[in-house]
């Protein structure tokens, strides 16, 4: 080579396998400038996973390694890893690449390759340079030799608590500033994805902890507890973010979760909102459905309130389809309607004796209780289901003066679709549990309950919600006696509302509306929450 030192040229070599590095090496002392890129975070190909090399049986590691050092060491060749070519554009010898670069998430410049940290990892993956037969640490080096010498944190796009959230909610992001003490800071974050975090932050089932990553050490981090307390405790609320009115007034049936999230973010985009709530409180389920002891109603009214403050209207006592119609809405003036009636019809049990005194269906039973009505139930309480209705109906019952509260389910345990901290504090506070029993007939003595005759149940196949299907025992009913009896076993939407308006209706009756617009097929109308997908937790 007449000139070693002068680089006549560049050239991107792409793919750091042992044809790439060769490649690579050879144009190197010919004199050109050269970028090997590299998608894996280090170089070295199939070959660095080889133990023999074909046909002379010799060590593969053995001829490669002393390249992987050349290669790191030439200063012609600046390679590039953890990088995908995105594009190409120009003619030869003129050629411009675009080029992705995934982060490594460990500073290269004071990384030094000791492995301490993935000796105390506490996650482990499938490895894919041992082709999946062996784990690796979430921060890895490929294998010993590899060039670079440095390691890498395999890092999710998103981490796993923001994917099992509905929301998506950053939960790092306002953890750590809660570790910070930047308390306003973290509400601000939080409420960009939940607008009602005190509310949340109590009956969330907090599926985000089940994948927290900190449970494979000791266990995972209270994230639920956490946006309670930030929420609780920032005592003065932030100032209102600046909002520039526009004209288009929107009309929101129903002041549930759905209708008051629909609210706070459209009003935050300037629209001038109206809720329109049937009952006398705003809140939907969160008020009429949850007991006070789950959800103090003084932290469900400081959250309304919050949305109140944005300019948001909340007309109650006014029913949808008896006080107005929504042809009606629109011939106001407003230019769309969002429904948010929620599912507030309790389902039956389709059983005899269903319409007898003292058979209460649990929705009914809480929202009088909490209307602050005088609500009596018998001694002896039959609670039939077993979702979160179910559960808080049974502690409610004993709160009223039940003395023997029974939850009858007719699946086992596992299947139960409560979660499992509040069926442990409902057998705390005394209430029976029993599984794989189902209701045949509710028996009256001058119409009024006096027992239920049930069957024993065993699990079958799975059904189309993926739990085993209940099957009835032959000759295995038995009686129970009580004198209340609480059906609690779902709740489908009440759209009578919708009677010849034309928008479509699932055959599970709910409003079909699109799940990326919530648009229905009545133009300018749209629907979102319990009223599309069927009964859920807020």
């Amino acid at each position: 080579m007449k000139n070693p030192g002068k680089k006549t040229g560049a050239v991107l070599v792409i793919g750091g396998g042992i044809g790439g590095i060769q490649a690579s090496l050879d144009l190197a002392e010919s004199g050109f400038k050269v970028y090997l890129l590299e998608k894996s975070p280090a170089i070295g190909g199939t070959m660095a996973m080889l133990d023999k090399t074909f046909p002379t049986n010799d060590c593969s590691m053995c001829i490669l390694a002393p390249k992987l050092v050349e290669c790191g060491r030439h200063p012609n060749i600046e390679v590039i890893t953890c990088g995908e070519l995105l594009a190409v554009e120009g003619e030869a010898g003129k050629f411009r690449v675009k080029i992705r670069k995934q982060p490594r998430y460990v500073d290269t410049q004071k990384c030094t390759g000791c492995g301490e940290c993935a000796e105390v990892c506490p996650v482990e993956v499938s490895s894919e340079f041992d082709q999946g037969l062996a784990n690796r640490k979430a921060i890895f080096r490929p294998f010993p030799q590899a060039f670079p010498n440095v390691f890498t944190i395999d890092k999710k796009e998103r981490p796993p608590c923001v994917l099992a959230c509905p929301a998506g909610t950053n939960v790092q992001g306002y953890v750590a500033l809660i570790a910070q003490r930047k308390y306003q800071e973290a509400l601000a974050l939080i409420r960009e994805t939940i607008p009602l975090p005190g509310v949340i932050g109590r009956i969330c089932p907090h599926p985000c902890e089940a994948q927290c990553r900190r449970g494979f050490l000791d266990e995972p981090v209270s994230i639920r507890a956490l946006k309670r307390f930030v929420a609780d405790f920032v005592e003065e609320e932030p100032p209102l973010p600046e909002i520039e009115l526009k004209e288009e007034r929107v009309a929101i049936v129903g002041s549930g979760p759905a209708g008051l999230s629909a609210a706070y973010y459209l009003a935050l985009q300037g629209y001038r909102i109206t809720i329109f709530e049937a009952l006398p409180e705003a809140g939907g389920m969160l008020y009429f459905g949850i007991p006070e002891y789950r959800l103090p109603k003084t932290v469900l009214q400081r959250e309304i309130d919050y949305v109140r403050r944005l300019g948001v209207e909340i007309r109650t006592n006014t029913r949808i389809g008896k006080d107005l119609d929504i042809e009606e809405l629109f011939a106001q003036g407003y230019k769309a309607v969002f429904l948010a009636t929620g599912a507030h019809q309790s389902r039956k049990l389709g059983v005899p004796g269903e319409e007898s005194d003292g058979v209460v269906h649990g929705v009914d039973f809480l929202r009088e209780l909490n209307l602050g009505r005088e609500v009596q139930v018998g001694k002896r309480v039959a609670v039939i289901g077993g979702g979160d209705v179910a559960i808080d109906a049974a502690r409610s019952a004993l709160r009223v003066g039940a003395e023997e509260v029974f939850i009858l389910y007719r699946r086992s345990k596992e299947e139960m679709p409560a979660s499992d901290e509040e069926v442990e504090a409902a057998e705390t506070e005394g209430v029976k549990i029993q599984y794989l029993v189902a209701p045949v007939e509710i028996l009256t003595t001058r119409g009024s309950v006096r027992g239920i005759r049930l069957v024993r149940m065993r699990l079958g196949e799975p059904d189309s919600s993926g739990r085993r299907r209940p099957v009835p025992i032959e000759g295995s009913q038995f009686l129970m006696e009580v004198d209340t009896v609480i059906p609690a076993i779902g709740q489908v939407p009440e759209l009578s509302l919708l009677k010849e308006s034309g928008v479509e209706i699932s055959r599970w009756g709910t409003i079909v509306a699109d799940p990326l617009t919530s648009a229905t097929s009545r133009q300018g109308l749209f629907a979102g929450g319990d009223n599309v997908s069927g009964p859920a937790t807020a």
